[in-house]
């Protein structure tokens, strides 16, 4: 898969409503699904954390200021310098979210519940897993996490892309 596919299909999960545009308000209702499904409330600190990066990010990507975030505006923004820019820290804020007991690590079901509320398929969510969790251990780390969307994003391929690719083919 090339980096242009890979933005086509973290394009599609961001323009919840399918319209062709990722509007401001639907970009902004990450953290809040993140939160509503690690059953933290509207005043948890790493919820307002969480906000507020996501609307540096969209500040960020949305270049003309028009509150609608193209597809071309957004492959033209999305990229390395980007994801190091703003995005890593919008990325980690979620999983901050989702990692309910703050050990620095998503289990199974932290993972599982976080890629559900982003719009992943719950189907795949094992998979996705499985090749984050390169030791074995039940859990995944924060920048493998972190690592992998970042190589998706920018090059097309990371681990996690490849299982849930092989997941689809089957």
């Amino acid at each position: 898969m090339d980096s242009r596919t890979a933005k086509a299909h973290i394009f599609a999960m961001l323009d919840v409503d399918g319209d062709g545009v990722v509007s401001r308000q639907e970009y902004l209702t990450r953290p809040a699904r993140a939160a509503a499904v690690s059953g933290r409330g509207g005043d948890d600190p790493l919820v307002a954390a969480a906000h507020a990066a996501h609307e540096r990010v969209y500040a960020s990507m949305d270049a003309d200021g028009d509150g609608r975030v193209t597809f071309e505006e957004y492959a033209t923004w999305a990229g390395a310098e980007s994801f190091e820019e703003v995005c890593r820290a919008a990325l980690g804020s979620l999983f901050d979210l989702a990692d309910t007991d703050a050990d620095g690590a998503l289990d199974r079901d932290e993972f599982t519940r976080l890629r559900e509320a982003l719009g992943n398929p719950a189907d795949n969510a094992g998979a996705a897993f499985d090749a984050l969790d390169t030791d074995s251990d039940g859990r995944v780390d924060r920048e493998a996490y972190l690592a992998s969307i970042r190589a998706y994003v920018t090059g097309g391929a990371s681990g996690m892309a490849e299982a849930l690719h092989t997941a689809h083919s089957r």
